[in-house]
């Protein structure tokens, strides 16, 4: 909140203050007490509404924004993704309300100017009346109501616009800040983990006592459920050895991926119609009398190929569905210039001549290994589909994962207190954490949908649910007992760590024992992966001008005796003055949201913000 005080104190802040608290005190904006909202309303801010139907859509376009950036839906956290939504929509809606509190409104002149330069109203560089009332009556908006919502988006963006614009940064503060992103130095850590040093504190009952009395409203244990599970893995179905047809029909995609002409080049004379078999067979006795193929095709085909002599090109047995196997019969063993018997697939009857023939055996025959590996991958695909498609429908009579596994000759496994919270499970996975605690599930006391995992598919039946409560002492005194280890260990590994530090500036020897080469780190920037964030935020606080700098800090895993080399500084910037126009944007862009989130955080302290508990958890189900 600090950026947020300095820019009330500021005078574009005091203004604002003022707009707000004087609406503030006649509207009573700030009371928490007495807003009534309605079923179907999920936040409300002021005069401002949110939906539970706007929620939801954005709710889900939110989901599948996410899929189609290649998260996988299984990983997705629903109740995370349900807080993000709510508190970007509460945030909206505190802010549309605080633009109208302080007055910020847009006229209807100024929102038929916008309006007239949108283009979707345009028809040649024109306003179009007929393009505009099209667009109203496609989005069941009347004129009214979009003037509207142009208002407030536009006020909306006045009032952050206008907290934005408060981001002052000058250039001679940023060209600090990309000089200090230049600086580096050599380093040396010697970490000391409290590990090490927990054999030598103990830990009395009176403090483990003390500890729980002032801790114990967040010593919890979470909510659990017995867990049962059936776990199917594509990857090790077993099934029968492909067949010669089932492997000759990977071939044709073999080919395609690799850029080769797979089937034999055809030509044919499509019949349709009632009579299309018998005018296939009399077409069929020219042909055996010696009649062109073109000629007949030109003059009796049904398809427009005919007028190119029937000419189709590759054969590709997709184009026919279910028929393609037929087709593939009725051409096998033709050579060039042969003709098949006459044919039925979905289209009528067809009569097809092999104008040319692709001799890819070679080439198969040296791929064998590979389509023997494709044809067995789909099998298993298959039989992966048809298993997991048969588990749900078990799963959906009502068939408990016993008998399920016993039908299916799968296996249950048990993972007993599952919990919803800290999970280190196996099944640690968001989607199956949120599937094992449904309340229909649970209460229903049966087997959930699939929930695909990598390759597996996973069934879950949870039962003995047992809600989350406040742990007891006895429960507590073992939590609590380790972490006052580790507390009273980490004093002790920073106690040592700075005797370290004082030995190493009274002693060149003992400065040389903190700065072998297993120590060495070697040259660090501000950012450097091989440091901790405490290691790295201490690493130019200390800079006195001697060629090494010794130091302790305290870290997560006990504490760290630190040396470092001679900062290095950079005489020149490598950016150019365009990059550097574009840093100077983006650091201010950074702090102008920085004070806008401070903004709205102190919005949502002074404002009432009302949410319909009930309509949200139905959301949460």
């Amino acid at each position: 909140m600090e950026k947020m005080r300095n820019f009330l104190n500021s005078w574009p802040g005091r203004l604002v203050l003022i707009g707000t608290l004087v609406p503030m005190a006649f509207l009573g904006v700030g009371t928490f007490g007495g807003s009534k909202i309605k079923p179907n309303e999920l936040i409300k801010v002021g005069d401002r509404v949110v939906d539970v139907s706007t929620f939801q859509a954005e709710l889900n376009a939110e989901r599948n924004a996410l899929i189609e950036s290649g998260v996988d839906a299984s990983l997705i956290d629903e109740q995370a993704l349900i807080q993000i939504v709510l508190k970007r929509l509460t945030d909206k809606a505190l802010l549309e309300n605080q633009a109208s509190v302080l007055g910020m409104t847009v006229s209807d002149e100024m929102i038929t100017q916008l309006l007239q330069q949108f283009p979707v109203f345009q028809d040649n560089g024109q306003f179009s009346n007929e393009k505009f009332a099209s667009y109203l009556q496609q989005n069941g908006l009347t004129k009214d109501v979009l003037f509207q919502i142009e208002r407030l988006r536009l006020s909306l963006r006045q009032l952050i616009t206008s907290i934005l614009g408060t981001a002052i940064y000058p250039d001679s503060q940023v060209s600090r800040l990309i000089d200090l992103q230049l600086e580096s130095r050599e380093v040396w850590v010697n970490r000391y983990k409290w590990q090490d040093y927990a054999d030598q504190v103990s830990v009395s009952d009176a403090e483990i006592q003390a500890y729980f009395e002032q801790n114990k409203q967040s010593l919890t244990k979470s909510a659990t459920v017995d867990l049962s599970y059936i776990e199917l893995d594509a990857s090790q179905l077993k099934v029968d050895e492909p067949s010669e047809e089932e492997i000759r029909a990977q071939q044709a995609a073999y080919l395609k991926e690799n850029g080769i002409n797979a089937g034999p080049q055809l030509a044919q004379i499509l019949l349709t119609g009632a009579d299309a078999e018998e005018r296939a067979k009399q077409i069929r006795a020219k042909l055996d009398a010696g009649e062109s193929f073109e000629v007949l095709a030109k003059q009796y085909s049904d398809d427009p190929s005919g007028a190119n002599g029937g000419d189709i090109g590759t054969f590709n047995p997709n184009v026919f569905g279910n028929d393609g196997v037929a087709i593939e019969r009725a051409l096998s063993g033709l050579g060039v210039g042969q003709v098949s018997q006459p044919v039925k697939s979905g289209f009528g009857y067809h009569i097809f001549k092999i104008t040319k023939l692709n001799d890819n055996s070679a080439i198969l025959a040296n791929a064998r290994n590979e389509l023997l590996a494709r044809a067995v991958q789909f099998k298993r695909s298959q039989a992966f589909e048809e298993l997991s498609a048969k588990i749900n429908t078990m799963a959906t009579d009502g068939m408990g994962a016993a008998d399920i596994a016993k039908q299916t000759g799968l296996t249950v496994a048990q993972i007993a207190a599952y919990p919803q919270t800290d999970n280190d499970t196996a099944l640690n996975q968001p989607a199956i954490i949120a599937a094992a605690f449904d309340d229909f599930t649970i209460q229903n006391q049966g087997v959930s949908p699939n929930i695909l995992i990598g390759e597996k598919n996973i069934w879950l039946q949870p039962s003995n649910y047992q809600p989350a409560r406040a742990l007891s002492f006895d429960e507590a005194k073992p939590v609590i007992k380790q972490r006052l280890i580790q507390q009273k260990a980490s004093k002790l590994a920073m106690a040592a760590a700075q005797q370290a530090v004082e030995a190493a500036k009274a002693s060149p020897a003992e400065l040389a024992r903190l700065t072998t080469p297993s120590a060495n780190i070697g040259m660090s920037t501000r950012i450097n992966p091989l440091l901790d964030s405490l290691e790295l935020a201490s690493l130019f606080l200390n800079q006195s001008g001697n060629d090494k700098d010794v130091w302790a800090v305290q870290t997560e895993s006990g504490a760290s005796v630190i040396v470092g080399g001679k900062v290095q500084k950079s005489s020149e910037s490598p950016l150019s003055a365009e990059d550097r126009m574009r840093v100077v944007a983006v650091i201010r862009d950074n702090i102008g949201a920085d004070q806008l989130e401070d903004y709205v955080h102190y919005l949502r302290q002074s404002s009432e913000v009302v949410i319909n508990e009930d309509a949200l958890k139905a959301q949460q189900r």
